[in-house]
């Protein structure tokens, strides 16, 4: 099971993962990560004309925890039984992934049709080349 701080839920967190983040298909995946940017500027601003002026800073980003994930398994995976059977082989996977990701990244983890009738171990290995590809770790992966 994942815990509570490491899942998305909210839309706006899944359309900036997919849309601003990095992604990398495999056969049955494709993996979307964005990585947050902490820092925010130095706080002055210029205005043409202008003297210096200070900006307040803008508000950083509270983070609970550490990586979080999201997972979409759209109807073409497969009927609602094997589309849950999917999400509960990612999640899992996403909690054994999780200890080797940086604690200020989010990702969203779409499955293909394929995903439906390939083996976990074989989702694992996907799951981890794609997050070596986009430079995410370093590990060879462990034991599954």
């Amino acid at each position: 099971m994942l815990p509570e701080p490491y899942r998305l839920h909210h839309r706006a967190d899944f359309s900036r993962t997919v849309r601003r983040g990095q992604r990398i298909g495999r056969r049955d995946l494709v993996v979307h990560a964005f990585t947050h940017e902490y820092d925010q500027g130095s706080g002055t601003s210029a205005a043409p004309g202008s003297e210096l002026t200070q900006v307040p800073p803008a508000e950083p980003e509270v983070r609970i925890g550490g990586p979080r994930f999201g997972l979409i398994v759209s109807k073409a995976v497969g009927n609602a039984v094997i589309r849950h059977r999917v999400a509960r082989r990612l999640r899992h996977l996403c909690a054994q992934v999780r200890p080797e990701l940086p604690a200020d990244i989010d990702i969203v983890i779409r499955a293909l049709p394929g995903s439906a009738a390939a083996g976990t171990d074989d989702l694992l290995r996907q799951l981890r080349a794609a997050l070596r590809r986009l430079g995410l770790t370093e590990r060879a992966g462990g034991p599954s």
